[in-house]
């Protein structure tokens, strides 16, 4: 798993920023000292990128049927007559000491996105923050939303509500680069337009996800087929598989737990393999309020090894230095798209949402 010795070598150290149990009755000062305290954890160990989870600020709130009038206390204003989400009095604050410490910040939240008409639409949102640009210079919308619009109504069930707070994302799948983050990056004042001689040699590009879309390839391939090299995907997933129901699986909590995490596991290392990407994946762990959220925070090699993962269901920062160097032999070999990809027989993959079995027999 050495980095290819035929590429330069563009060394990074990130950071995977995993969170405990975030409680309803947690402040979000409470909860911006958490995230202080393991962004000064990262600088310690010369991070340049902290990755946090999906919906940090707050617990997962979309387990709860919450009347309208209390469901805005969730949400981050994004208006941008008052300067964006950048401005936002309850994000900030994490914007501000993570320029302080030069570092770059994934953070998740609930946004609620200001119309020009006054009214808003809710989104489960997540940008990336450059220290050196001082600015969001990425920012992604949760496509692929799980769960009902309509509480379930069978008696134990469990609840998730996605489909009830938020809109499915309308920003697509846009990759980005971000500055300053390894040395002797290419630019493009300095480059040639051959794009074989300058593939791999620019700033990072940058892919996010959101928990859920972890699941779809075909997002992480949207991403690979704009040279994606690190994926950062947060997310809250729950410690139990259910029923279309909402009861949970006929397994042992043990059991349960077992297969939320192999699934997770295949998710985030396939795909990584299958674009020749590292992807840094945190988890918001642990109980909350009785409700458990699975860990396996980790961040992956472009080959689909685990580089280093979490050994808590508490807040804890895993480090590791990447070598973005590494993605060039998968994406030149085994997927090198230009050379194997066939389009025009994947028309299936657009025209179709659902299944359609072959006709009977």
């Amino acid at each position: 798993m050495g980095s290819n010795h035929a590429e330069p070598s563009r060394q990074l150290t990130v950071a995977a920023c995993q969170l405990g149990p975030v409680h309803l009755a947690d402040s979000r000062e409470e909860v911006l000292k958490r995230m202080f305290a393991l962004m000064d954890h990262a600088a310690k160990e010369g991070a340049k990128l902290a990755v946090f989870p999906e919906l940090a600020f707050t617990t997962f709130f979309p387990r709860y049927l919450i009347d309208g009038k209390d469901l805005g206390q969730y949400f981050d204003i994004e208006d941008p007559s008052k300067g964006g989400i950048e401005q936002s009095p309850n994000v900030k604050p994490l914007f501000d000491y993570a320029r302080s410490l030069g570092i770059d910040v994934y953070v998740g939240y609930a946004e609620r996105s200001v119309q020009t008409d006054g009214s808003h639409i809710d989104y489960n949102s997540s940008v990336y923050y450059s220290a050196q640009a001082n600015k969001v210079v990425g920012k992604y919308r949760k496509v692929h939303l799980p769960g009902t619009f309509e509480p379930r109504t069978a008696p134990g069930a469990f609840q998730q509500l996605e489909k009830r707070y938020f809109r499915n994302g309308d920003l697509g799948f846009p990759a980005f680069r971000a500055p300053g983050l390894v040395e002797g990056a290419l630019k493009k004042s300095s480059s040639t337009d051959d794009t074989v001689m300058t593939a791999g040699r620019g700033d990072p590009i940058i892919g996010m996800l959101i928990c859920n879309d972890r699941r779809w390839p075909e997002a992480w391939r949207v991403y690979g087929l704009q040279g994606m090299e690190i994926m950062c995907c947060g997310y809250n997933t729950t410690a139990f598989a259910t029923t279309s129901e909402g009861h949970m699986v006929d397994l042992s909590p043990e059991a349960a737990e077992e297969e939320v995490l192999l699934h997770h596991k295949l998710s985030c290392q396939g795909n990584s393999y299958m674009n020749g990407c590292f992807s840094i994946n945190v988890a918001k762990t642990g109980a909350e309020d009785g409700h458990p959220l699975v860990g396996g925070t980790m961040i992956v090699h472009p080959l689909g090894h685990i580089i280093k993962e979490a050994e808590t269901k508490e807040d804890e920062v895993v480090v590791a230095t990447i070598d973005l160097a590494d993605c060039r032999r998968p994406k030149t070999t085994v997927f090198a798209f230009e050379k194997h990809r066939r389009p025009e027989h994947y028309h299936q993959i657009l025209e179709r949402t659902g299944v359609i079995e072959p006709e009977l027999l």
